[in-house]
């Protein structure tokens, strides 16, 4: 059973005790990513993260990885779009020397301006390898596409030309400014004791009551986006509309989504790799936010087999939105997803994960016994109804990396679609 506590400022902290663990888990989750960004800043909360590892008032960088490794354990962070968190696993007879690891590396860090230079230089190294990764960068070119000109839009990563710009002080200020108490959420799973608990309280009580900035709110919006690069296959992905973190109808597209893409026994896999051998790789994905989304159709293959195999996609789609799934694949999907989310509660990781990402997201905790139900009660016809919702190639999208058409080209493979459809 997990508790709840709400400090003065607005920091919250969040407890599951697992009986038989030895282990804990610890997450320091904070509301801000690269969508709180102006253009000018943009990469700053990334870099950021890289930096709190970099030295604090009382741990040299150096100091800072030994310390980390003898505590025999994992400590790391991530940054996305909308959030940033930093998080480790550990015996619960080191979670005293985490607490205090990860506090003093949040709240301490010192932005000396000899670590800003040379982890910039890491990131755009990361940059690089991003630019390197066609996988990536035809989703990173959707994304930029599909909602240009918002924060949301634009790459977590920042770009030379930001980051360029970005001292140690600019960015202590940045990070002050930003990472407000009340956009704080920490989690904690797994072994651990009141005093444990205590210690998080005290470290968090001597920060300011500060609210973040509201957000610039973001819509899809159908593009079409296309990047030549001189590789052996083409990277494909086309997109839909979908929906809000927050929708209630949530679960009912993480479903349809597992049967069109979202494994080997779905649609798309079956039909173009397993029936036709079009390609190695082909899935579905959802990108949701907490105002927008979408569902992306992503594939990889050589120019001989494009058309066909985008013809096929385009039929699997239309077909899932005139007849919606059997019952049989809801079924299987519905298990599956049911099953993953219970293995996962065994995890301490886990299950510190789902506390801080549902906090952030829902501003609750959802029980999982509510996250099941809700799963229990998807029918095949609302799937169907929301299959007919949502692909529309009226407000399809389109990315295409690699030795491909032009932008005219497919933007008329959508207008063909789209006076063809069936869907009513």
């Amino acid at each position: 059973m997990h508790e709840v506590i709400t400090l003065c400022n607005g920091v919250r902290i969040l407890t599951e005790h697992m009986p038989n663990v030895r282990s804990a888990a610890i997450g320091f989750f904070i509301g801000v990513g690269s969508r709180h960004e102006t253009d000018f800043e943009n990469g700053a909360a990334h870099f950021i993260e890289h930096m709190l590892f970099k030295g604090t008032t009382t741990r040299s960088a150096s100091a800072l990885a030994k310390e980390m490794d003898a505590l025999g354990g994992q400590v790391n962070a991530y940054t996305t779009k909308e959030n940033t968190c930093f998080y480790a696993r550990c015996l619960d007879t080191h979670l005293d020397r985490t607490i205090s690891l990860l506090c003093d590396m949040l709240f301490c860090s010192t932005f000396e301006q000899e670590n800003v230079l040379l982890e910039r230089g890491v990131i755009l190294e990361e940059i690089d390898m991003y630019e390197d990764t066609p996988e990536d960068l035809c989703a990173e070119q959707l994304s930029m596409a599909i909602y240009q000109d918002t924060p949301l839009g634009r790459p977590i990563l920042g770009k030379a030309s930001t980051l360029s710009q970005m001292d140690g002080d600019w960015l202590r200020t940045w990070h002050d400014n930003h990472y407000c108490s009340t956009s704080i959420v920490v989690s904690l799973a797994g072994s651990f004791t009141d005093a444990h608990v205590q210690t998080l309280i005290d470290y968090l009580n001597t920060l300011p009551k500060r609210q973040r900035s509201e957000q610039i709110s973001a819509s899809y919006r159908p593009a079409v986006t296309v990047r030549e690069k001189a590789i052996e296959q083409n990277h494909l992905i086309l997109a839909f509309p979908g929906l809000p973190f927050p929708d209630p109808r949530r679960y009912q597209l993480i479903l349809l989504n597992s049967i069109l893409g979202g494994g080997c026994s779905s649609r798309l896999f079956q039909e173009l790799r397993e029936q036709r051998g079009l390609c190695y790789t082909i899935y579905s994905y959802l990108s949701d936010y907490v105002d927008t989304g979408f569902v992306g159709i992503y594939a990889a293959l050589g120019q001989e087999q494009e058309q066909m195999a985008l013809d096929t996609i385009a039929s699997i789609v239309q077909t899932l939105a005139e007849h919606g799934p059997s019952q049989e694949e809801l079924t299987r999907v519905k298990e599956q997803t049911k099953a993953n989310i219970l293995m996962g509660t065994e995890s301490v990781q886990a299950r510190m994960s789902h506390m801080g990402v549902s906090t952030l997201s829902y501003g609750r905790i959802k029980e999982i016994e509510e996250i099941l139900d809700a799963y229990d009660q998807i029918t095949c016809a609302q799937l169907k109804s929301l299959a007919q919702e949502i692909f529309s190639f009226s407000h399809a999208s389109f990315s295409a990396v690699g030795q491909i058409q032009s932008s005219d080209s497919y933007q008329d493979w959508l207008s063909t679609h789209e006076k063809t459809s069936i869907i009513k």
